[in-house]
């Protein structure tokens, strides 16, 4: 897809995710209700409004929506896609329960099961990081537009210079085999630093230059990945399956993703 039809996509996005963000600071103040899932995750009325309002923004263009709320679309109808958007409308619901703040709005353009774009906003803060494919990544708060990336490379300013390895990690969702992971590192790498975050913050920290490896080795869906993995590409770094090395793809008939190192 050409970049400046990529950009208007982008500003799409960013109207959508900034929407949605101010119903889910509206739940956010105020007494939270938590109704469960079948597969066990808590839904709120935040993660029902989100979708809801993304949805309405983003079919403007006419592009399929798949996501996490509006997620049974039968595969036979999906394979033939060759665009659409992936959205999780409020990535971290165990985080925002927990009112730390660190949970997000996630959009991806995909082009051929490939994400080409991705928005992750975070509501607690106002930030927005935009990657876009063949441009770079931006990062957004209020007026002020900071260049994070230029053509898969880190732009000067935010080379992060620091002698330690930094390992970032989800602060809900660890794993005994993400532990002896880590612990491997050590190995290789003097002066291991761990971090945890939640929610696809731990992808804009990985971009940003702030932690070097983001290994998961515990159950995420597409729509988890694949606007930190837009943005990923964009500062030329990715998400690998584990333990075969390949890319991460899409849109597979089951949705969920295979164990991955993000670097």
């Amino acid at each position: 897809m050409e970049l400046e039809k990529l950009k208007k996509l982008a500003e799409l996005a960013l109207e959508a995710a900034a929407e949605a963000g101010k119903k889910i600071l509206e739940v956010y103040k105020r007494s939270i209700t938590v109704d469960m899932k079948s597969d066990g995750s808590p839904l709120t009325e935040a993660d029902t409004a989100s979708h809801i309002i993304i949805s309405d923004i983003l079919r403007r263009e006419k592009y399929p929506v798949m996501s996490e709320e509006g997620k049974e679309i039968p595969y036979d109808e999906r394979k033939l896609w060759k665009n659409y958007w992936l959205v999780d409308p409020l990535d971290g619901t165990k985080e925002f329960i927990k009112r730390n703040g660190e949970f997000t709005v996630n959009i991806a353009f995909m082009e051929n099961n490939s994400p080409v774009l991705g928005i992750i906003f975070q509501p607690a803060n106002g930030i927005s990081i935009a990657g876009i494919e063949n441009d770079g990544v931006y990062k957004f708060s209020g007026s002020e537009r900071l260049v994070i990336s230029e053509k898969n490379k880190l732009h000067p300013d935010n080379n992060v210079i620091r002698k330690n390895f930094r390992v970032i990690a989800s602060r809900t969702h660890n794993s005994p085999e993400t532990d002896t992971f880590i612990n491997r590192l050590n190995e290789s790498h003097k002066n291991i630093e761990l971090l945890n975050a939640g929610s696809a913050l731990k992808f804009c920290l990985l971009a940003e230059g702030f932690a070097d490896i983001y290994p998961r080795f515990a159950p995420t869906m597409e729509w988890d990945t694949a606007a930190g993995h837009a943005i990923l590409k964009s500062t030329g770094k990715n998400i690998y399956v584990y333990p075969a090395g390949k890319e991460m793809t899409y849109n597979k008939p089951k949705l969920i993703n295979d164990w991955f190192i993000a670097k």
